[in-house]
């Protein structure tokens, strides 16, 4: 078979995938041409070093990298078997595997550590910063009280999580005489960008990175620990910089006014949210009860009155379960817990959307460039295949009427109707999917999952850079600071759009192999799960114990032919009528848990009681074939 490439078309190497058209020739050969290449090989790849009698051999831990490398003594750096290693792809390949050299040992698979480096090194996250960028984090000293406002009297707190590692956010609420029921509330931030300035290696270093990367043993910071952990962090009794906004609120919770300054703060006391709200259910801490009726129940009365406001403009209630993985002092997965979902969660989240709204209509009102956070209504063909399957489902009352403005309270209502129904756990999965992604952009299309006409990042200047852009570009409007970002925001916004996907993807893979390093020694055990993905390869499950995610094979299914319903969210079975759909319960045994990659492999035990579901209306034809 002859293979060519269309003009300008990719060029490819041994062992890469492609889209190809075939055709046939005059002499009744085929010809293939390359269309689309699928998986060009990387300049680096991360992998586990295996030796054999046929010599050193790299797998790659990225599951989308399905091609093995092929290493020479010679370029193979000491690593030992099973080690896991960052290689440089060499490109001189000509016949045969691709080969690699080792350039970086990371560790064995039996070290906790290599799970979030395996992450770092996958995903380019930068770990070193430039030497110029430490120097001035190095160098940069305490500000003074000159040309700030004293802001070192009032009881500012901060309210974390207990592992929290910078404090950028500090807190303070106080009843306001003049509006009835209202309330004065101070939202004071990292003044970030005095020690970050437009244009010099901390803001180039800054910008490079976009956002800080969490994993469960350690953070790869946006900014050097001598600035996140220390001068930026708002930790209390010591004088901090800040940038904070006066809020006036009513008590419906709607926003009457608001003043940005730039301040010198002391914070009064650290939080976590569990210390706050036991301390409001009765039972303080020795810090927090003094501290209660002064700081805390004011918090918590401004809070009830911007929760009036959420509920009132209808945001959209989307309340999905996440887990939080605990380690041990060794660095191994102690438990992974439900995280939970507490008032003082929601009362920081309330205050900071509060905030961060004042930032977008303080730029917009005095028509200055600003850096959006936006969130686009869903897109109509994932309506559309959302509301056949709400329709086919057959529940009272959930129909999306044909031309009718979406609005996230719609959804809102569609949740209520199915707590408590089969469908409770099925339809929160498929309104979620049927979102459009947030993103940053100078254009301003409001979010609509908040259901709010203008909103801008504003509170998170340590780990997100976008803040220190809106930062900059308030206090350059307000005359407090004469040094304008001068960005373009265009390219911008993409660009931290496209770290913080970055960071989100590397994070969650490196908690995937916690967690199949957790669960490696239960092979053979059965779990509850529910289905949270239906495709042609099979059946994605969720455990309930732990929220690991796995794959059952459609080859493990029972034997039959099966057809895809995509629309639906089902696999049917010819022969035995049998019905697979997203959200149902089942009970599997843990197949295979591959620590390198991160993934789980299941054999199903029952599903819904092992009584097959029927279809009422069979395909004619099943492609999909076991």
């Amino acid at each position: 078979m002859l293979v060519t490439a269309e003009a300008g078309g990719p060029a490819l190497g041994v062992g890469n995938r492609a889209v190809a058209r075939f055709s046939r020739r005059e002499d009744g050969t085929w010809e293939a041409r390359i269309v689309r290449a699928l998986d060009q090989t990387p300049d680096r790849v991360v992998g586990i070093y295996r030796l054999s009698r046929e010599g050193g051999r790299l797998e790659p831990t990225d599951r989308k990298q399905r091609t093995e490398f092929r290493i020479a003594t010679e370029d193979a750096g000491g690593a030992q078997d099973g080690e896991v290693v960052l290689a440089d792809v060499r490109k001189d390949t000509q016949f045969g595997l691709p080969t690699a050299r080792i350039v970086e040992r990371l560790g064995g698979l039996d070290e906790p550590r290599a799970f979030s480096l395996i992450a770092i090194h996958t995903h380019g996250i930068p770990t070193t910063f430039p030497p110029e960028a430490v120097e001035l984090a190095e160098k940069a000293e305490p500000v003074t009280l000159a040309g700030r406002e004293d802001l070192r009297d009032i009881p500012l707190v901060t309210i974390d999580g207990a592992d929290a590692r910078d404090f950028d956010d500090a807190v303070f609420a106080e009843p306001d005489p003049e509006i009835e029921g209202g309330w004065h509330a101070i939202v004071a931030i990292a003044d970030v960008a005095w020690y970050v300035r437009p244009g010099d290696a901390l803001d180039r270093s800054a910008e490079s990175r976009g956002n800080s990367v969490y994993f469960p043993d350690r953070v790869v910071p946006m900014l050097p620990e001598a600035l996140s952990n220390e001068l930026c962090s708002l930790k209390p009794a010591v004088n901090r910089a800040c940038v904070a906004v006066h809020l006036w609120i009513d008590a419906n919770g709607h926003l009457h006014r608001h003043r940005f300054l730039r301040g010198l703060m002391r914070s009064a006391a650290r939080f976590t949210y569990e210390e706050a709200q036991q301390a409001m259910d009765g039972a303080p801490s020795d810090q927090a009860g003094p501290l209660i009726e002064k700081v805390l129940k004011p918090l918590y009365g401004v809070y009830a009155a911007l929760d009036k406001a959420r509920i009132q403009r209808g945001s959209l209630e989307l309340d999905l379960p996440e887990r939080r993985i605990q380690l041990s002092e060794a660095g191994k997965v102690a438990r992974i817990e439900p995280r939970a979902r507490l008032d003082s969660h929601k009362l920081i989240e309330e205050l900071m959307i509060a905030a961060n709204v004042a930032a977008a209509e303080t730029l917009e009102k005095l028509h200055r460039p600003c850096l959006y956070r936006v969130h686009d209504a869903p897109d109509p063909l994932k309506l559309k295949a959302l509301t056949e399957f709400l329709t086919d489902i057959g529940v009272p009352g959930l129909k999306l009427a044909k031309g009718q403005v979406i609005k996230p309270r719609l959804f809102n209502d569609i949740l209520r109707k199915v707590a408590g129904t089969p469908y409770a756990v099925m339809v929160p999965q498929l309104v979620l999917r049927s979102q459009a992604q947030a993103i940053y952009s100078p254009v301003n299309i409001g979010h609509f999952g908040l259901a709010l006409r203008r909103y801008a990042h504003f509170t998170s200047p340590i780990r997100r850079y976008s803040d220190i852009q809106v930062h900059r570009a308030i206090l350059t409007t307000l005359g407090i600071d004469g040094e304008p970002a001068g960005q373009d925001l265009v390219a911008l916004g993409e660009h931290v759009s496209m770290t913080e996907r970055r960071a989100a993807t590397a994070e969650r893979s490196a908690s995937d192999r916690y967690i199949s390093a957790f669960l490696a020694d239960r092979v053979g055990a059965t779990f509850a799960g529910r289905i949270n993905g239906v495709t042609r390869a099979g059946l994605f499950v969720t455990l309930a114990e732990t929220g690991a995610d796995g794959l059952i094979p459609i080859r493990n299914l029972p034997s039959d032919y099966y057809e895809h319903e995509e629309a639906r969210h089902r696999l049917i079975g010819q022969r035995t009528r049998r019905i697979f759909t997203l959200g149902d319960s089942v009970e599997v045994r843990l197949a295979e848990a591959d620590i390198g990659k991160g993934s789980l492999r299941f054999d199903l035990v029952s599903a819904n009681g092992n009584l097959p579901k029927q279809s009422k209306h069979l395909p004619a034809k099943h492609k999909k074939r076991r």
